[in-house]
């Protein structure tokens, strides 16, 4: 399997690793197929900025990476803003995946949005 010398960066060396302590979100997905579960933890400031980010993730170096790569590229960002990640552009930052990895691989962008839902629902943003 050939990855991008990024995609090995960030599974080597993955960012924002672990649980935060203070935190007012989590998204969480899992893939039954291949067995990846990523859950995404989030603090939102009270100007609906992603304040701090982090992540654990079981599963295969790919979706390390991308969930690595997702809590770097929203880190600082309005919600709307980051609520426009999607899975392809999280691969484009990452070099591209293989083809076998797109599916099962690239949850984070989805744990993201599904941490993004889960403030704005118990805080009543519609």
């Amino acid at each position: 399997m050939n990855y991008t010398e990024k995609v090995m960066d960030h599974f080597i060396n993955p960012r924002n690793v672990g649980k935060l302590e203070t935190y007012n979100a989590i998204g969480e997905v899992g893939n039954a197929s291949c067995g990846d579960i990523i859950k995404l933890y989030i603090l939102i400031n009270s100007e609906n900025v992603i304040e701090d980010i982090s992540f654990q993730t079981f599963g295969c170096g790919a979706a390390i990476a991308t969930s690595s790569m997702t809590t770097e590229m929203v880190k600082g960002k309005h919600i709307d803003e980051a609520l426009n990640v999607t899975k392809d552009q999280v691969a484009e930052e990452l070099g591209g995946l293989p083809a076998n990895k797109m599916h099962c691989s690239n949850l984070a962008a989805d744990a993201l949005h599904k941490a993004i839902a889960d403030y704005k629902a118990q805080n009543g943003i519609k």
